[in-house]
C-alpha cells in the first residue's frame, strides 16, 4: 500500500503511548505488530522511539513524564496552523492544558482537552506529517472519540472546521462519525462501561482478530472484551501489560 504523505486539517494523523514502561512497551508492541524502533533522543533527554513497519512510521511509545498518570494512547489531528487553532480552543469550550510549541524539525503542536475533557494532540507537520503506514495490519486504522457529551462534538467544529454526521455500522448502535474532506476519517460513541473517562480511543488494523488478541494474553496483556462480530468485521478492545487500553479491528475485504 502507498505510504500517506499528507493528511487535512482535522484528520487524526498520529498516536503515541505515554507509558510507564517504555522498554516492556515496545517488547510487547512489537511481538504483537511486528514493529521496529527508531529511537529518538528529545532536548530534555527523553527517548522518543518511533514504530517502523513496512518502511514507514505507525505510531510511538514513550515514557510517561507525570508520576502517578495511568499509560496513555494519545491522538493528534492535524491542523493547518497549530497558533491559529490553539487560539480557537477556549472560544470553542475547551482547554489548552500545552501552549503551542516546536518539537525539533518534525512539526509545531499543542495539546487541549475538548468540553467534554477528553485530551487531543493538534499537531502541524514540518519534517514528519504524522503516520505514513496506515489501514494494514500493525498500523492505525481508526479513532474514535469516547464521549457522554454530545456538545463537546462542536468543538471539533470550531476548531478544525470538521463536521459530523450520522454513521451506519450496522445493529443497533447509534453511531456519528467525523468527516473531513468529504470522507468519514474517525467517529464517535457514548462510553460503552459507565464510568469510562472521555478520551480518544485508537484502533489497530489486524489479519487476524482472534489469533491476535491470543497473542495480546500471551504476550502479558488482558482481553477486556471480544473478539466480537460488527458488521463492518470483528474487533476487541484490549490492555497492554502497563495498563494502556486500544483495539484491534479485523476489517471485512470489500467485497465482505
Amino acid at each position: 500500500m502507498p505510504h500517506r504523505t499528507s493528511y487535512l486539517q482535522g484528520t487524526p494523523s498520529w498516536v503515541d503511548l505515554a507509558t510507564t514502561d517504555q522498554d516492556a512497551a515496545k517488547t510487547f508492541y512489537g511481538e504483537l505488530f511486528g514493529w521496529e524502533f527508531d529511537d529518538q533522543k528529545m532536548p530534555d533527554g527523553a527517548v522518543y522511539s518511533m514504530a517502523v513497519l513496512n518502511g514507514g512510521v505507525v505510531a510511538a511509545i514513550a515514557a510517561q513524564p507525570q508520576p502517578g498518570v495511568p499509560p496513555l494512547w494519545n491522538t493528534y489531528l492535524t491542523v493547518d496552523d497549530v497558533d491559529a487553532a490553539a487560539a480557537r480552543v477556549e472560544a470553542a469550550g475547551g482547554k489548552l492544558v500545552m501552549p503551542p510549541f516546536d518539537v525539533l524539525d518534525a512539526g509545531r503542536m499543542c495539546f487541549a482537552t475538548d468540553p467534554s475533557g477528553a485530551a487531543v494532540g493538534l499537531w502541524q507537520a514540518n519534517q514528519h506529517i504524522g503516520a505514513t503506514v496506515v489501514n494494514e495490519p500493525g498500523a492505525l486504522i481508526w479513532n474514535e472519540l469516547i464521549t457522554d457529551n454530545e456538545a463537546a462534538l462542536s468543538f471539533y467544529d470550531q476548531v478544525f472546521g470538521s463536521t459530523w454526521e450520522a454513521g451506519d455500522i450496522g445493529g443497533d448502535t447509534p453511531y456519528v462519525a467525523l468527516v473531513v474532506g468529504g470522507e468519514r476519517i474517525a467517529g464517535t460513541v457514548h462510553p460503552r462501561v459507565p464510568g469510562t473517562p472521555n478520551h480518544w480511543h485508537v484502533y489497530f488494523a489486524v489479519a487476524d482478530a482472534a489469533a491476535a488478541a491470543e497473542r495480546v494474553t500471551a504476550l502479558g496483556g488482558t482481553v477486556l472484551n471480544g473478539p466480537f462480530d460488527t458488521p463492518i468485521g470483528p474487533m476487541a478492545q484490549l490492555r497492554d501489560p502497563q495498563g494502556g487500553i486500544f483495539s484491534i479491528f479485523e476489517p471485512k475485504p470489500p467485497n465482505g
